[in-house]
């Protein structure tokens, strides 16, 4: 495979539309020009937070040893540390230009909507620094325990709320409720990956939320983050949500089986199952 599409992480992708999708569909869809537009600002966020992630941790030496996985551009000299920080600046543009033609498109005529504008405008700059930040610099996020914190909020609460604003002009009780809902399964990602990588972590001093917890109490988490996102759907009534519990279900007990490596296998099972979620719960 190509080393630069390989570190963008294309299988990542998908998850990053959720909470798009999600906060569209509660809004009615209204606007499907912005609803691309927030695609696109989305896909650029999550590969930009892929090319920083894989920057951050080589620098660090984090993924320089890593069983069972294949090395990324980076690690295995495909990539130098110059192409990987033009990629990265790259992306930056891409965020940049997306974003703010999605704010202005969504807020037409903006110019009587300056202060909309302005906050949106912010939020975008503060993911674009969330999005690079997680293992990237001296005082990343991701390497203090902070990561499940930082998936939270930009890919459920931000995500679903913001996008449902861009859409409606107005906020519900509900939007927030499903944006938690569907922040779950989204960190629940993170934290597969990090059971996975957890005796890597802690060899490297990356202290994330599964290393604190360890192996046993990283999985009882990871249960009680799918279970609790399904709970809340059905508490807003979006039961149809529930058509993804035989799925998750068979991915809990698998994730209890096995251990390391073998559990990268179900990262675009939840991946992919969380975007069903969102494209369903709102009917």
């Amino acid at each position: 495979m190509n080393p630069y599409i390989q570190s963008l992480r294309l299988r990542t992708l998908p998850l990053s539309m959720s909470g798009i999708v999600l906060g569209t569909g509660l809004a009615g869809w209204l606007d499907w020009y912005v609803f691309v537009l927030a695609i696109c600002t989305t896909l650029s966020l999550q590969i930009l937070s892929n090319l920083s992630n894989e920057l951050g941790d080589a620098q660090k030496g984090t993924d320089s040893d890593q069983h069972g996985r294949a090395a990324y551009g980076l690690q295995a000299g495909t990539i130098t540390t110059r192409q990987m920080k033009g990629m990265i600046g790259l992306f930056i543009g891409l965020c940049v230009v997306f974003g703010t033609a999605l704010v202005l498109t969504a807020f037409r005529p903006w110019s009587s909507k300056l202060g909309e504008v302005c906050i949106f405008l912010v939020l975008g700059l503060l993911a674009i620094i969330g999005a690079m930040t997680y293992t990237l610099g001296k005082h990343s996020y991701g390497y203090m325990g902070l990561g499940d914190l930082g998936v939270f909020l930009f890919f459920g609460l931000l995500s679903t709320m913001g996008s449902y604003y861009l859409q409606a002009q107005t906020l519900t009780w509900e939007a927030f409720g499903c944006g938690v809902a569907i922040g779950l399964p989204c960190v629940g990602v993170l934290n597969l990956n990090n059971i996975r990588d957890m005796n890597n972590d802690r060899a490297h001093g990356k202290r994330t939320f599964a290393s604190m917890l360890g192996t046993k109490g990283g999985k009882i988490y990871h249960t009680c983050l799918l279970v609790t996102s399904l709970i809340l759907f059905a508490v807003w009534g979006h039961y149809l949500a529930l058509l993804i519990v035989p799925v998750w279900a068979w991915h809990i007990v698998y994730i209890w089986r096995n251990e390391g490596s073998a559990l990268d296998i179900q990262m675009p099972v939840l991946m992919f199952s969380t975007l069903v979620v969102s494209g369903v719960a709102w009917l």
